[in-house]
């Protein structure tokens, strides 16, 4: 074959093993990649912009009425103009750093508690006849309903909160690993159990593994629901956290340091919940295409 005729056939196929007409170069597929994240950024700052853009209005109104012109503070810019402020003032980290020590603790014992519940939940039928009416009983109560009780129950305020966090997450939690435990196909125990895996084997080996996305989207739900919990029981007892930065800011009529608090709760649940949703994506074999 002659060396013209070689290079025509080459000009035909791409290097995909396609063809590209007249030898042109072969269109990518980051061009649309591009496209759709220039999209859904666009949107998602346009969100932004119409929810501000409402908050300003909201003020505006507030601040045109003599009735309530003394809370035009919490309009967008009083606000902004107050995260200097307390950022200098330490207020901002120590009061994301208590808070979020209260419910990383509050979370992990939801977890390390909620995981083995929800896959004996799965495993064993007698098990969850039993437990099916007292659990959603018990599912069914205000979290923060057991404020009184925590607070007898626990040396300090800040146990105490750990206990409402804990008692609100858990729930979604053990639901969550209970659901997906029972999608998991039974061929799969018996094949273990027929090549001779003990009971920890296939917990780590098979029950983890496949409903980790359960176990995620479970823990995502916990996060939220412990995160709600988590202001309003800080607004008694304690001397620190976001609730309680609030409730200070309320106190010493300090609107444009509470509307300041109020969208740090705001970016730090944002924060977090992107973070579980990130996890939930690439931390099981479910894809997200």
């Amino acid at each position: 074959m002659s060396n013209g005729v070689v290079s025509a056939a080459m000009g035909e196929v791409n290097l995909g093993g396609q063809p590209a007409p007249g030898g042109a170069a072969p269109v990518t597929s980051l061009k649309p990649r591009l496209k759709d994240a220039g999209r859904r950024l666009f949107n998602w700052v346009a969100g932004l912009a119409i929810l501000f853009a409402l908050w300003w209005f909201g003020a505006y109104l507030i601040y045109i009425n003599p009735a309530t012109t003394n809370f035009a503070s919490f309009g967008p810019i009083p606000t902004f103009e107050a995260f200097p402020v307390l950022w200098k003032q330490g207020k901002i980290q120590a009061a994301v750093m208590t808070s979020g020590e209260r419910l990383g603790l509050g979370l992990l014992i939801a977890i390390a508690v909620g995981v083995p519940i929800g896959i004996l939940l799965g495993r064993s039928k007698r098990f969850r006849e039993l437990s099916n009416s007292p659990f959603q009983l018990l599912r069914m109560i205000s979290p923060l309903s057991w404020e009184p009780i925590a607070i007898i129950a626990f040396a300090s305020w800040n146990g105490a909160i750990v206990f409402l966090i804990a008692i609100a997450s858990v729930w979604p939690i053990v639901f969550a690993t209970a659901a997906g435990l029972a999608k998991v196909d039974p061929a799969w125990f018996k094949v273990a159990r027929n090549l001779g895996a003990k009971p920890w084997h296939m917990v780590k080996e098979i029950i983890l593994p496949a409903i980790l996305f359960d176990i995620l989207t479970g823990i995502r739900l916990a996060l939220g629901v412990g995160w709600i919990v988590l202001v309003p029981a800080e607004f008694l007892g304690v001397t620190s956290g976001l609730g309680y930065s609030i409730a200070d800011a309320r106190e010493t009529l300090s609107y444009n340091h509470l509307s300041a608090m109020v969208l740090i709760i705001g970016v730090m649940g944002y924060i977090l919940d992107s973070t579980c949703a990130l996890l939930i994506k690439y931390g099981s074999y479910h894809r997200s295409e």
